[in-house]
């Protein structure tokens, strides 16, 4: 008989969305002894949660999350509400002792980020960072193939994310569902919402970044608040941002993210050089990772795309037949496996906390940087 583990889960947009579909349906593919049971989901407007509810398939709403946090039947708090809450919604549940899952970026800083990653360490809360992309099947494929030393000394990692969806001066800032442009919600603009995810698949691709030095560009200077279209406000986060890094292993890396590529939607690359080949992925083209290998015999060396999709690909066995390739929302579900599995071994097995402090202190670094340019050292 599986183990029941209750869910709640504060937050019903984009990202709610995607950890609900997951908790439906983690068990259906993966063999598990625990069962996420979606007990209740929270937020502040009654008659939007609800709606939400019945769509996904909660038990129970809440609009304050400070009820689920002292109830009893709670197992786990899944944090997927706007960033300026993370910190004091995480740090309540780890002293009531609940499991934590916490979306990205960790905090608003990281200091913020350091005393939560403390206390729940101290606390012995076990916790995870949604970072998913860790679960797209091809980049597990690319860990493998690094762990496996098939690449070699790193020379070069570089990393791009574009999107385009900012670029009228009409997009309003603020609200429910365009926070990402306040910076008193967000904290940040690109850095933390897409280069948290470069930063975070960079370590753990190719261990830590050790120093950088960075740039950020804010091109549209006022928006109008949303609701108040008449009324402007000085634009407070980074629309781009680019910055160069050293990691310890000795590579350097460069890293480039904004909202201002026309045409790109969601584009998230890497490319790592070494002495021994190559990998290169783009989420555009997800179930592919390109592989160079400089040990084929040199009448047939040259770049290949592996298409990722067969039974003995990273989490394929558990999907379609080989050469059917899964989605965006699958990694969220990988996720969950991962993070149920990991209970069961009592171990872990998603980044948690530490890799979200981790990631936090180079994004700070970062910011930092641009505002005094000048390079600045991580320090973890």
């Amino acid at each position: 008989m599986k183990k029941k583990l209750n869910v709640a889960l504060i937050g019903y947009g984009f990202m709610g969305r995607a950890h609900s579909n997951a908790y439906r349906q983690v068990n259906q593919f993966f063999d598990l002894d625990y069962e996420p049971v979606m007990k209740v989901v929270c937020a502040r407007k009654r008659d939007k949660i609800e709606s939400f509810a019945d769509r996904w398939g909660w038990q129970e709403t809440e609009t304050d999350w400070e009820n689920l946090i002292s109830r009893k039947d709670i197992d786990i708090v899944d944090i997927c509400s706007p960033n300026n809450t993370h910190y004091e919604i995480a740090m309540a549940a780890a002293e009531a002792g609940k499991m934590i899952a916490c979306e990205k970026p960790l905090a608003m800083s990281s200091d913020e980020a350091r005393e939560m990653t403390e206390t729940v360490e101290k606390m012995g809360v076990v916790n995870m960072v949604w970072f998913n992309y860790r679960r797209v099947p091809a980049l597990a494929l690319a860990k493998r193939i690094i762990d496996q030393g098939r690449v070699g000394k790193v020379f070069h990692y570089r990393a791009k994310y574009l999107q385009d969806w900012t670029i009228s001066p009409e997009v309003p800032q603020g609200g429910a569902t365009l926070w990402r442009l306040d910076s008193k919600v967000a904290g940040s603009g690109v850095t933390g919402d897409l280069l948290a995810h470069s930063i975070d698949l960079s370590m753990w691709l190719n261990g830590p970044i050790s120093s950088v030095v960075g740039m950020t560009e804010t091109f549209i200077k006022e928006r109008p608040i949303q609701g108040k279209p008449e009324r402007l406000a000085p634009v407070e986060i980074d629309d781009a941002c680019a910055f160069l890094a050293r990691f310890e292993n000795g590579a350097l890396g460069t890293f480039e993210s904004t909202r201002y590529a026309r045409g790109r939607k969601n584009q998230n690359t890497l490319e790592m050089n070494g002495e021994e080949g190559s990998i290169q992925f783009d989420l555009e083209d997800a179930h592919e990772l390109a592989v160079f290998s400089h040990e084929d015999d040199t009448e047939v060396r040259g770049w290949r795309n592996v298409q990722v999709w067969d039974s003995d690909h990273p989490y394929m066995n558990n999907w379609w037949v080989p050469g059917c390739s899964i989605g965006y929302e699958h990694t969220f579900i990988n996720a969950v496996a991962d993070f149920l599995k990991g209970l069961e071994a009592g171990e872990k097995r998603c980044p948690d906390f530490r890799d979200g402090l981790n990631t936090q202190i180079v994004c700070d670094a970062v910011l930092r940087s641009a505002q005094e340019g000048a390079w600045k050292d991580v320090s973890y």
